[in-house]
């Protein structure tokens, strides 16, 4: 997907934003491709994700999950109920097991209590902020699941994204940066999820391996690709 500035006035640091991100975009989906990111059965198995994942390895995530799904609990009234030292054992593998087990059990209740469908009808702002009011949910984790599993148009920001950004001259906090994302690209959900996978995926391969000498972002400063 090709990324289009707003056609309304913008100032000359929106135009460099934009500039920038549509470079940067241009790279990844070049090197890397689309991502069809996030791999999920259903929306509530991206809620369970989106808590497991905090902190661990994908794969640690893909074991407990199965975990889970052998069980048939990858369900708000089942994994609502479940046993809690079970639950416990089930993720283990995630760390933080303990607290992942609790956060679980909550988010679980929240969504069977509710009801997915009621939820996910709210507005973006408000279940937002309903998310952030559980236990263990941080803006990440509450963004991740607007976007994966309620399909809201919310740019997710992590670690991998404002480590990249501040590469290439883009500095700020989570609202900051996410308000930069949201303001500069259009507002289309699968974008965004494709935009943050190829981050996250890029971010593996080249900063977690600390390879920088072969950053392919550093033109990027300038809108370059």
């Amino acid at each position: 997907m090709i990324m289009k500035k707003s056609s309304g006035p913008t100032d000359k640091a929106d135009n460099m934003h934009a500039e920038m991100l549509q470079s940067v975009y241009n790279t990844l989906i070049r090197e890397l491709g689309s991502q069809q990111w996030w791999p999920a059965e259903t929306p509530f198995e991206v809620i369970v994700g989106a808590i497991l994942t905090q902190q661990t390895k994908w794969t640690n995530v893909e074991k407990a999950i199965d975990n889970l799904k052998q069980k048939n609990m990858v369900e708000a009234g089942r994994l609502a109920e479940m046993d809690l030292q079970e639950l416990e054992e089930d993720v283990r593998c995630t760390g933080f097991y303990r607290q992942k087990a609790s956060r679980l059990k909550g988010i679980s209740s929240f969504f069977h209590y509710h009801g997915e469908e009621v939820l996910f009808s709210l507005p973006t702002e408000k279940l937002r902020r309903r998310l952030l009011e559980l236990k263990g949910i941080g803006p990440e984790t509450a963004d991740s699941i607007l976007l994966y599993a309620a399909g809201k148009p919310c740019f997710v920001i992590d670690a991998y994204t404002t480590r990249i950004m501040r590469c290439i001259g883009i500095e700020g906090n989570y609202h900051q940066l996410q308000e930069i994302f949201e303001k500069n690209i259009p507002k289309d959900v699968d974008m965004y999820k494709e935009y943050h996978a190829l981050i996250v995926e890029y971010a593996k391969r080249y900063c977690a391996t600390r390879q920088c000498h072969k950053c392919l972002l550093k033109g990027n400063k300038d809108g370059q690709n």
